[in-house]
């Protein structure tokens, strides 16, 4: 059987970074671009940087919905966006007993982090107090770390999240600066940039990543990499795109899995020391690969997403087990 040849010599790379040497735009590039073949060599240097940096751990979080749908913002990817058709569940506002009880639902699923997250383009200073109300209860009762995804904060706001006890801030650029007004024309990627600094201004870990597969070139993908080590984001969600009914990207095609591991390596070479995670689209994407995406990402969302279905926990835990990783449990 003839060998197959790889065209790059992926483990030097790998350990080129381990060793604290920075990849160029065209290392990361040449690995968005590599031939579907060199997918596993491609994987196996991933891990060797992923094991370096953090062994064999897998952080899980969960993610509640405390505000669903009603959102003014036209965002094309989201089935809550105001131009959205998508029959999605709309509701106000949990109340701060939901918001708790969810936290304990998080221990249960063996989740270290909690993401509090409501629609909408910015929370009044009424609604930061009612997530606060509900963060100072959680950490008096747990030992959960705490991310909230609220929409655009002012400084006045990210003070108080931050005095409360909140860990993480997500927001993330979501695409290309350059495709940013394809997807979205009532706030700009400036705008995003901008909460991440607030955010981490105030003393709260940034968490920061981006959906991949909605238009934007291999070379702005690779670019969108670079762009969240600049700004330093703690955390990277790797989200892809879930075409939606009723939402303006329902046509747009999606990536394969083979796509999808090529952007969470390409992620942890660009990003090694960062927590990269297995976001959106995790199940519908990735399908039967979602093993092998671990070994370079080291954290996954537990159960269900915004507006999309997630697995069981239990087919997580065992998929971790399975791959001989461990749950890292209450760790950001």
């Amino acid at each position: 059987m003839k060998q197959v040849q790889t065209k790059r010599d992926w483990k030097k790379l790998a350990y080129d970074v381990v060793e604290e040497k920075m990849i160029t735009k065209e290392d990361a590039i040449a690995i968005l671009e590599a031939d579907d073949t060199e997918i596993l060599e491609i994987m196996n240097a991933a891990y060797i940087i992923r094991h370096h940096h953090f062994g064999k751990k897998v952080k899980l979080n969960m993610i509640i919905n405390t505000k669903s749908g009603l959102c003014p913002e036209d965002c094309g990817y989201c089935s809550q966006s105001i131009i959205s058709e998508a029959p999605i569940d709309k509701y106000a506002w949990l109340t701060q007993e939901k918001i708790v009880e969810g936290a304990h639902e998080a221990i249960r699923r063996k989740a270290g982090t909690y993401c509090i997250v409501a629609s909408g383009r910015r929370p009044t200073d009424k609604e930061v107090n009612h997530v606060i109300g509900a963060v100072k209860e959680i950490r008096e009762t747990t030992d959960l770390k705490i991310c909230c995804c609220l929409g655009f904060l002012n400084e006045d706001q990210a003070g108080r999240l931050a005095e409360a006890g909140v860990h993480r801030y997500n927001h993330n650029l979501n695409t290309h600066a350059n495709n940013y007004e394809s997807i979205c024309s009532t706030h700009t990627y400036d705008d995003r940039v901008d909460t991440v600094q607030k955010a981490k201004q105030a003393g709260i870990s940034p968490c920061s990543g981006a959906i991949f597969g909605m238009g934007e070139t291999i070379e702005e993908r690779a670019e969108i990499a670079f762009e969240l080590q600049r700004i330093d984001a703690d955390s990277i969600p790797c989200n892809f795109l879930v075409a939606v009914k009723g939402t303006p990207l329902e046509g747009q095609k999606e990536l394969t899995p083979v796509e999808c591991l090529k952007v969470l390596a390409m992620m942890r070479f660009v990003n090694p020391t960062k927590e990269i995670r297995i976001s959106g689209g995790r199940e519908i994407n990735l399908r039967s690969v979602q093993p092998i995406g671990l070994f370079a990402a080291n954290s996954i969302f537990v159960g269900d997403y915004l507006t999309t279905a997630g697995q069981e926990p239990t087919a997580d835990w065992g998929m971790i087990e399975d791959l001989g990783f461990e749950i890292e449990e209450c760790a950001l």
